[in-house]
């Protein structure tokens, strides 16, 4: 189960205060609902977590076609005009995404993404929902 969104917050925090040019971090279930954020607006933020739903299914379907894939989505990394977009796979059933401009060390990004799953990953665990409720 998911702690406390607040636990999370300065953590998220610490990850786009320590990449310069970092300006949306969210924390997200596998079937897009936001866990929490930092960055950005509230409702955009949940934009992004529906939407990191779909692109995580799809990352997963092509990574089926990988002969040695077992099928999961480690991270994937979107470049778009002005910027870039990250999603990593955070613990069972949840994901990190970031938003950043053209700016952005990449490499950095990434290996603060990793290091912020390494130290909270066992946290972020979102059981799947059925009718609204956790199961």
């Amino acid at each position: 189960m998911i702690e406390q969104r607040a636990n999370f917050d300065w953590m998220l925090k610490e990850l786009a205060e320590c990449v310069p040019n970092v300006h949306q971090v969210v924390v997200l279930s596998a079937d897009g609902l936001r866990i929490a954020r930092h960055g950005g607006d509230p409702d955009a933020a949940d934009r992004i977590a529906a939407a990191c739903a779909g692109l995580q299914s799809l990352a997963s379907a092509v990574a089926t076609e990988i002969p040695e894939s077992d099928g999961r989505m480690n991270m994937v990394i979107i470049e778009v005009t002005g910027g870039f977009f990250y999603l990593m796979a955070a613990g069972k059933g949840a994901y990190l995404a970031v938003l950043a401009d053209q700016y952005v060390d990449s490499g950095l990004v990434s290996h603060q993404m990793r290091d912020l799953v390494i130290r909270i990953g066992s946290h972020l665990t979102s059981p799947p929902r059925r009718g609204g409720h956790t199961v």
